[in-house]
């Protein structure tokens, strides 16, 4: 938009507001550079809206897609550039976009689904302003009134902590569980299962800990983008093999017994 974007985003390992304060740094950065600017670029603080995915997730998709069009910014989409929507269509590449979640509700056919998507979207023009999907409830969540109780109770439930572990003994407790020694995890040698073991380590330091990519990398003596990049293989085989996922329970479960509470995590 003309003085604002709007982003639709799933958080994981990764608070909202470590992104968010990456994104702003980096863009603000960036821009200053390029038109000889200083100072600060965005006003205040970003506005966080928790969506409920099963009811609102398409609603919201096509309220963001279509906004430039009701707001008058542009006629049509086609060759708008700063939408996604050409995305979804398969008319440019990116790697901004992780079209999957989308396109898989209109079928398992990328052609159909990309043909149903489109439908989707265009449809709204036709259906205007739906009041019911953008009524935002106590500033902060979008969904039904279970939804937002289900969360409510969630956050109580789980009592988000980081505790106070060293990173050698995170290191222990995924050699003892994937075999891998720890002076193996720090050898300069390149090979998988040490790689393997150093992305384990950054997954559950960051995520019961609270360290940096930027520490665990200084105490392997590795980049940060090769750290960052073993997290993110740890994470897509979490999702993919429930066995590891178990391991990787048990070890949290371990680290937490033998650390000590520090502070809660910002739900910002």
């Amino acid at each position: 938009m003309r003085n604002h974007v709007h982003l639709l985003l799933e958080v994981k390992a990764t608070p909202l507001s470590k992104i968010m304060q990456g994104l702003q740094f980096r863009y603000t950065q960036y821009f200053n550079r390029r038109y000889g600017k200083v100072g600060h670029l965005f006003q205040g603080r970003y506005k966080a809206i928790l969506c409920d995915k099963d009811s609102y997730l398409l609603e919201l998709v096509r309220y963001i897609h279509l906004n430039p069009i009701r707001s008058m910014v542009v006629k049509g989409l086609e060759k708008y550039r700063w939408v996604s929507h050409l995305r979804y269509l398969g008319r440019i590449k990116d790697d901004l976009i992780d079209e999957e979640l989308i396109l898989s509700q209109f079928g398992r056919n990328e052609r159909i689904a990309r043909r149903g998507y489109e439908k989707f979207i265009l449809d709204g023009l036709k259906l205007g302003h739906q009041d019911k999907y953008y009524e935002v409830k106590d500033q902060r969540f979008l969904g039904e009134d279970e939804f937002v109780e289900h969360i409510e109770s969630i956050k109580e439930m789980e009592g988000p902590m980081l505790y106070e572990i060293p990173i050698g003994e995170i290191v222990k407790e995924v050699g003892k569980c994937v075999g891998v020694a720890g002076d193996r995890m720090h050898s300069l040698r390149r090979d998988r299962a040490s790689a393997y073991g150093r992305g384990l380590v950054a997954f559950l330091a960051r995520k019961l800990a609270g360290y940096l990519v930027k520490d665990v990398a200084k105490y392997f003596c590795r980049e940060p983008m090769t750290i960052s990049q073993g997290i993110k293989k740890v994470e897509d085989l979490l999702r993919r093999d429930k066995d590891l996922a178990r391991r990787v329970e048990l070890m949290e479960r371990h680290l937490i017994g033998r650390g000590k509470k520090k502070y809660l995590i910002s739900n910002a």
